[in-house]
């Protein structure tokens, strides 16, 4: 949506074999221990429209919303954040020549399509986009579609003139619905969809010409490397026009998503429009503040969790998903910066939840609603530089960049061991990858909480990173039966993913180090006289029993060295060669790659000699 057009107001041993992999059964209903386990969440994310538009593929499904960010500034944080955090695309704001204005609505009322704004010149947004895509984050620009200004008369940004429905070299007055009317009744589709929206004037989109005209201003975007659009005031196109527009423009590889803001009681929802790629669910950020605004949050796992099951929530293939934006962070429909811990909480449970594709907000703070970001004399944009002047930079802050890796790390993994206080606390794990505790309670949680994560040390990404030297904040220590005790202070939470450990230091840039390889340096206690390790190198193949022989290394401890490759654990069972076997209370063992011992049923990081 937009802005008014003027200012607004133990071990076991025993002569079996290694366990055979056990589904989880974690199962309950709403405030119990368990949810019933969550379905993977979708990756592959082709719309029914067209083979060649889709949503973003591999695991980087993040993306950070730089609004009102300079081109260079966007380009720098590619570069030195983004990339490296892993987010999979940053999102600009409107690209196009706008009016002239102080305020931050000045970018959604155009006047041409020309790649010139206070934000940069066409040039330093292709340069931008190559420097992004060099630092592995494609770009989407926020396009406006369904209009163009609200002045009767102006000069827009490079000095085209125009008056309120005739824009010379774009568009004519015969180019728009001109029905004399204004959007005031949202139950009545002809006039959301044919008359001027808060005085902006309606483009004619079922209209040839203007659809190509649309068609030609995307794909120029599109030559100049942007791999996808967020289409602005997407309930007034009707979903015919905008299939008519798309289908003029080739979108092999480049990603839609749309903005259709969810009413109780109108005849335009977002389902209407999920053919043509992802709809933005606003239903998402408004749960979010019903849940963390008020501190109780356990009911968002009720049934199957919060998403497509619920009532209101479009279905997770189709579904953008955000905790503010925009529009909603000045009207207060959603939370904001301005909540602080709880916003940040909400930000990670949307990051660590297998619903949708996440979008990041990440704006400047303001008092007045039509307050536009720093500028200089000249009207341009000021650089935005995290750390100075009001810039939030909420996509980098720790408890936020940090949960763009974790959704990285865990992938498609099912949501699994789901746990509630009843009260303010919550916990669910991501299958063998990844697991989170998030309080949004006035008073500390203490708890040992059940995971499928293999034992070792993680580090808690929520307070700190895995970094060449171990963890930057709290370290936690998972068991071998998967269990990990903590205590959770008030607004905070437990990160852990399998990508970040304190054996895996600095990762590869995306935030789980997929491509990583990885060795595991293994220890066992044992007094056998030839010991050996049957094992399972992630979902590879097992070894031929009885396995690899251990080597004695000191007194008491048997070694060996093995290759995970890319894999980040092993499943494995310990035997002494002629029939007697610990394989861990018929569960086997789960173990990550570094330093790891395993004694007495238990596995721990380190060197034992």
């Amino acid at each position: 949506m937009l802005a008014p057009a003027t200012m607004p107001a133990a071990t076991a041993f025993d002569g079996g074999q290694p366990a055979s992999d056990q589904a989880a059964e974690h199962v309950g209903d709403r405030g119990g221990e368990n949810a019933s386990q969550h379905s993977a969440h979708h990756t592959d994310r082709l719309p029914d429209f067209r083979t060649g538009a889709h949503q973003p593929d591999g695991p980087k499904e993040a993306t950070a919303v730089l609004f009102q960010w300079t081109w260079n500034s966007i380009a720098r944080e590619c570069r030195d954040t983004l990339g490296p955090a892993g987010y999979g695309y940053v999102q600009t704001s409107p690209a196009q020549e706008h009016i002239h204005g102080e305020p931050w609505w000045t970018h959604y009322q155009p006047v041409s399509y020309q790649i010139e704004s206070r934000l940069g010149t066409r040039d330093e947004f292709a340069d931008m986009v190559s420097t992004c895509n060099d630092a592995g984050v494609k770009v989407i620009a926020d396009v406006v579609i369904n209009h163009m200004t609200g002045q009767d008369e102006g000069v827009g940004w490079t000095g085209s003139e125009f008056t309120h429905t005739n824009y010379p070299g774009t568009y004519s007055p015969d180019d728009f619905h001109n029905h004399g009317c204004e959007v005031e009744d949202y139950t009545d589709r002809w006039q959301v969809q044919e008359c001027d929206l808060l005085g902006l004037a309606d483009l004619k989109t079922s209209s040839d010409y203007v659809q190509t005209r649309i068609a030609e201003h995307l794909e120029d975007l599109i030559d100049l490397g942007v791999e996808g659009f967020r289409i602005d005031a997407v309930k007034h196109i009707s979903a015919d026009d905008l299939t008519g527009i798309l289908d003029h423009v080739d979108l092999t590889d480049v990603y839609v998503v749309s903005e259709v803001i969810r009413g109780g009681g109108e005849p335009i929802q977002p389902e209407e429009y999920q053919h043509l790629g992802d709809v933005h669910e606003f239903t998402w950020g408004r749960t979010l503040k019903d849940a963390f605004d008020g501190g109780d949050i356990h009911w968002l796992l009720s049934g199957e969790g919060i998403g497509e099951t619920w009532e209101g929530f479009i279905a997770d293939e189709h579904a953008g998903t955000f905790v503010d934006n925009h529009d909603t962070e000045r009207n207060g429909e959603t939370l904001s910066y301005k909540d602080g811990d709880a916003y940040r909480l909400a930000q990670a449970f949307t990051l660590a939840w297998p619903y949708g594709m996440p979008a990041v907000h990440s704006g400047y703070s303001f008092s007045d609603y039509d307050a536009g970001p720093v500028q200089h004399e000249d009207g341009r944009i000021r650089d935005a530089v995290c750390g100075e002047e009001n810039w939030t930079c909420l996509h980098a802050q720790t408890e936020v960049a940090n949960m763009v890796g974790f959704r990285n790390a865990v992938g498609d993994a099912p949501v699994t061991d789901t746990w509630t206080n009843d009260s303010h606390a919550l916990a669910f794990g991501r299958g063998d990858q990844g697991f989170l505790v998030a309080n949004s309670g006035p008073n500390s949680v203490q708890h040992t909480w059940q995971t499928s994560l293999p034992a070792g040390e993680y580090c808690n990404v929520y307070t700190g990173a895995a970094t060449s030297e171990g963890c930057s904040g709290e370290t936690v220590t998972v068991a071998a039966d998967g269990t990990f005790s903590a205590h959770v202070g008030p607004d905070s939470a437990v990160a852990l993913h399998v990508g970040a450990t304190p054996a895996s230091g600095d990762g590869d840039g995306d935030g789980s180090t997929p491509s990583e390889e990885r060795e595991l340096s293994l220890f066992y206690a044992t007094d056998w006289e030839t010991p050996h390790v049957h094992y399972q190198v992630g979902e590879g193949e097992w070894t031929e029993a009885p396995g690899e022989t251990l080597t004695e290394v000191c007194e008491g401890w048997a070694h060996t060295e093995i290759d995970l490759g890319t894999a980040r654990t092993i499943t494995a069972a310990f035997n002494d060669g002629v029939g007697t076997w610990d394989n861990n209370d018929h569960q086997d063992y789960s173990i990550a790659a570094g330093e790891q011992q395993v004694s007495e049923g238990e596995v721990t990081a380190g060197n034992p000699c």
